[in-house]
């Protein structure tokens, strides 16, 4: 009797188990997506003020380097970086008839 008991305790432990895995969770409430939306304008905003921070600190770097190399002799010249551009969207695939 045990023999058979215990797989059969344990095959519905685990169908108990995937039952709660696939279980839908509730639509989120109007309160919860301006929480979102808000948590996502704030994110955007600090991303955009530490990309400002890192450029200024970049542009003070090359400064730097560029006075201690004037400075032994050496002519730097910086050549100016191109902004990134969004790489072209692919062409439509041929209808095949």
């Amino acid at each position: 009797m045990k023999k058979t008991l215990i797989p059969l305790l344990l095959g519905l432990a685990c169908a108990g188990l995937c039952a709660t895995a696939f279980a839908k969770l509730p639509p989120p409430s109007e309160e919860a997506k301006a929480k979102a939306d808000e948590a996502k304008t704030k994110a955007a905003e600090a991303a955009k003020k530490d990309g400002e921070l890192l450029g200024k600190s970049q542009d003070r770097t090359a400064e730097r380097y560029i006075k201690e190399q004037k400075a032994k002799g050496v002519i730097v010249k910086p050549t100016a970086i191109a902004a990134a551009t969004p790489a072209p969207a692919p062409a439509p695939a041929p209808k095949k008839k």
